[in-house]
């Protein structure tokens, strides 16, 4: 048992020292799935060597390779990941096995099995991340559970401690192999003991230990979700705020320039009074779109769009788009054709409001720098020519 449990311990520090060389696989937080997720089923061939309270003092060989102590069986489990690093599954293991009460395999001969609830601890997840891409995963786990030796119909209480590997073959299906170490009641033979005389401590009890290999079947989905990224969902608002505060300097900057207008202007010549000039001032209309793309980024943008585009048919006048990106993400020439394919996308929207296209101008500023925050620089710009 203390060999075991430091086997148990040795693996453990092997997996916190993996977690450097995991680095760079795919790590995420991830959310809880629906209670109908990540559900498995397992089978598994076992090769299992049993030790009896009997043999104390007989002198018996410990070899678990020996015919009188060995016998193979086999385990069925079901069980539920219930977050990537911890999980609960019911398994049953059975069919042969051995009484250990002489050194002759016939006399030991016996069947049973051992329905055990046991705790699952995924260490590779739990050091070193979620992975979804992983091979490998360590996933040692204790459980409690009833032990009949069919047989003799006797019962036992039983406890297992052990050491699951499973490597990953497809999405839903992975290779498993399960080191394990059980032990019950030691009248578990049908021949009860005085514990005056032994005690009860685990060299006491009857117990085996089992090497069981064999295949894990994911039922439904055996992934987990991603957990939203908050940061760039706040990031987009806040462009989206950037755009809407950029929006409103742009109109107050046309303000003032049209009340200078105002205050400086002159009274025509009464020479001109024959002459008839239409002229017609509007502010500029800023469109403005999101990191790196070259959709509209809010339709609320477009109705301020259509009413300069009624000015512009009414008077026969010629729109032109500038269209701009922020210099502070991307190279020039990506900036530069963003910048256009943002003049041509605003361009379009005139046409579809009525504007004929020879009516409009484009132009592809590039990426620039002029306005603060940087987010303000992802627009189009429509002025009047």
């Amino acid at each position: 048992m203390k060999k075991f449990l430091m086997v148990l311990a040795m693996a453990s520090m092997s997996v916190a020292g993996m977690a450097q060389d995991d680095a760079a696989t795919l790590k995420y937080s991830v959310a809880t799935n629906s209670f109908w997720s990540n559900w498995f089923i397992s089978a598994d061939v076992a090769y299992e060597a049993f030790y009896s309270n009997e043999e104390r003092g007989k002198g018996f060989s410990k070899s678990p390779l020996k015919d009188f102590r060995r016998n193979l069986g086999a385990s069925v489990a079901i069980g539920k990941w219930f977050t990537p690093g911890l999980g609960l599954r019911t398994k049953v293991t059975g069919i042969w096995g051995r009484s250990v009460l002489s050194e002759n395999a016939s006399d030991n001969a016996m069947k049973f099995w051992n329905a055990q609830e046991q705790v699952l601890f995924n260490l590779s997840n739990l050091f070193c991340g979620y992975s979804e891409t992983r091979v490998w995963n360590l996933i040692p786990y204790a459980g409690v559970g009833i032990l009949r030796n069919c047989s003799q119909n006797e019962y036992a209480h039983a406890a297992s401690l052990g050491l699951l590997n499973t490597w990953k073959l497809s999405k839903n299906i992975a290779f498993n192999v399960d080191l394990g170490f059980n032990i019950s009641d030691d009248d578990i033979e049908g021949i009860e003991k005085s514990h005056e005389v032994y005690g009860h401590s685990i060299a006491s009890a009857d117990r085996y230990f089992s090497l069981e290999a064999g295949l894990t079947f994911n039922l439904g989905k055996a992934t987990w979700n991603k957990v939203p990224d908050v940061d760039a969902i706040k990031a987009l608002h806040q462009s989206q705020l950037d755009a809407l505060n950029a929006q409103l300097a742009d109109a107050n900057a046309e303000n003032t320039r049209l009340n200078n207008l105002i205050k400086n202007h002159k009274c025509p010549e009464a020479t001109a009074a024959a002459a008839t000039i239409k002229e017609v001032a509007a502010a500029p209309v800023s469109v403005f779109f999101n990191l790196g793309k070259s959709k509209v980024a809010s339709k609320k943008d477009l109705v301020n769009l259509k009413a300069l585009a009624d000015m512009a048919k009414d008077n026969g006048q010629t729109l032109v788009v500038t269209g701009y990106a922020d210099s502070k993400t991307g190279s020039a020439s990506f900036n530069q054709a963003l910048s256009e394919k943002r003049a041509e996308t605003v361009k379009k929207e005139l046409v579809k409001l009525g504007v004929a296209e020879n009516k409009i101008e484009t132009v592809a500023a590039g990426g620039v720098n002029d306005i603060s925050p940087v987010s303000y620089n992802r627009r189009a710009v429509v002025t009047i020519k």
